[in-house]
């Protein structure tokens, strides 16, 4: 699976909602599930971002899917890294 870190940032729709934000996290981890791919974890922050969403997914098109849909709720923007462990970071870098 793909790991892809989420950095969210809120809209004013999101931050006007803000008291329903952790039901609506719990919505997106089981949409994510029937969509093939597992919510890792969620963090609200504070500091330049509103939160992180660790995200794993079979491959780049479900995991993009699954983040249209977040951002389509209108409640977060979305800034997407996808991420390599130490293993895949050193196959990445032996091919280089």
């Amino acid at each position: 699976m793909a790991t892809f870190i989420v950095l969210l940032d809120y809209t004013d729709q999101g931050v006007r909602g803000i008291k329903d934000s952790p039901l609506r996290a719990d919505s997106f981890s089981e949409f994510a599930e029937k969509a093939g791919a597992r919510v890792v974890g969620q963090y609200w922050t504070i500091g330049s971002h509103d939160g992180v969403l660790l995200l794993e997914a079979p491959n780049d098109e479900i995991a993009a899917s699954v983040l249209m849909h977040l951002s389509a709720g209108g409640n977060v923007r979305t800034t997407t890294l996808r991420a390599y462990d130490w293993a895949e970071a050193q196959e990445l870098i032996a091919d280089a």
